[in-house]
């Protein structure tokens, strides 16, 4: 099957002409002179941290509202995602991750088609109570390895944020990058030697940069500074919890390591603007979400949204379209490109990066 465009995003390039798919993978870049459609190729987005989507919130959702969310987030040119667990009591966390585990079971054993459902993303409880930002402080625990180990029995864990200053977070993070669980720094009042530190353990990435952590200085730069330096930098770019500016800045500091993500919340994908998180009523308004003494609950953006809104501030379409795909799959371990041999989950974009077609694992699973 050829996918009608007439260009294809390849290690950061622009390569003309089509691509063919058969099997589940990439057969063929640049075949002839392209469709003629104006469509373009590129590896599909992977969010490393989104809450919810199409009204469900990965903390409570049932495996059946896991599978719809992961249909439905499909359209926005995701082609796999990391279910992200937040502000719960360790029960809970434990609860949500059975259920991610049973979704992601049947997603593969029935081919249902959406986007891959990825291990979750633990965002908490190993966080600052002095950065707890929309997390409940009275939530937050010390780094405690039994309980780490309840979570590793309960489901799959593909990533977990924690701060690093907190006591026994070292070990932690020990545990965590022996078992090749992603260590992402974030909610943390850690100064930027103690982040060198948690890197030097192989902690690799700082959750949402620049929101709910420990301020840069002249003297100590902290989490963000650490980031820019040499970790993957999360950045939600939805223009509300970071200015132009910034989203400029950390492009053109951390280059291929910014990892766009949505940190997405329920509603995204319906019309609701009003809800509750925890018992806490949440509006959604001028793209941002809020509780109601204004602090931002989470993000109001979709994945190709990010994208485009990184392009009109001024970052080239390619580094914006790598910084939602191959970047974040990098992360997660995947080399995620669009290359013969690959894996056929790929996004089809129009001339102004709309998505057109999704496919995963060479199916279309969304088509508008």
């Amino acid at each position: 099957m050829k996918l009608g465009v007439d260009r294809a995003l390849v290690g950061g390039a622009w390569v003309a002409g089509d691509v063919e798919v058969s099997e589940g993978q990439v057969v063929e870049v640049g075949v002839g002179q392209g469709a003629g459609s104006g469509l373009a190729a590129a590896p599909g987005f992977v969010d490393l941290q989104v809450n919810g989507f199409g009204g469900f919130d990965f903390a409570t959702a049932s495996p059946d509202e896991i599978l719809t969310a992961s249909a439905s987030i499909a359209s926005t040119g995701t082609t796999a995602f990391l279910p992200t667990l937040h502000n719960s009591t360790v029960e809970h966390f434990v609860e949500a991750l059975q259920r991610v585990h049973e979704a992601r079971q049947r997603q593969v054993r029935e081919s249902i088609r959406g986007a891959r459902i990825g291990g979750a993303h633990l965002e908490g409880p190993f966080l600052s109570r002095r950065w707890a930002g929309a997390h409940d402080p009275t939530l937050l625990i010390e780094p405690d390895l039994v309980v780490l180990h309840r979570f590793l029995g309960a489901g799959p864990l593909a990533m977990v944020t924690l701060a690093p200053e907190l006591e026994g977070a070292a070990e932690l993070i020990g545990r965590l990058v022996g078992l090749g669980i992603v260590v992402s720094l974030g909610h943390t009042d850690a100064d930027a030697a103690t982040c060198h530190r948690a890197a030097d353990l192989g902690a690799t990435m700082l959750t949402h940069c620049w929101n709910a952590h420990r301020r840069f200085g002249p003297r100590d730069p902290g989490p963000a500074g650490v980031a820019l330096d040499r970790l993957a930098v999360g950045l939600i770019c939805d223009r509300v919890h970071v200015a132009d500016e910034t989203i400029r800045l950390g492009f053109a500091a951390a280059g291929d390591r910014v990892c766009l993500v949505t940190d997405g919340v329920a509603p995204i994908g319906t019309d609701a603007r009003r809800w509750e998180r925890g018992g806490v009523e949440v509006t959604i308004d001028e793209g941002a979400a809020r509780f109601g003494d204004g602090t931002l609950a989470g993000g109001a953006t979709t994945m190709d949204q990010a994208v485009r809104n990184a392009v009109a501030v001024g970052v080239v379409e390619a580094a914006a379209l790598h910084a939602a795909s191959s970047a974040p799959g990098r992360v997660l371990g995947v080399e995620h490109r669009l290359v013969a041999g690959a894996a056929a989950d790929l996004v089809v974009l129009d001339d102004h990066l709309r998505v057109a077609r999704t496919l995963v694992a060479g199916r279309v699973v969304h088509e508008s």
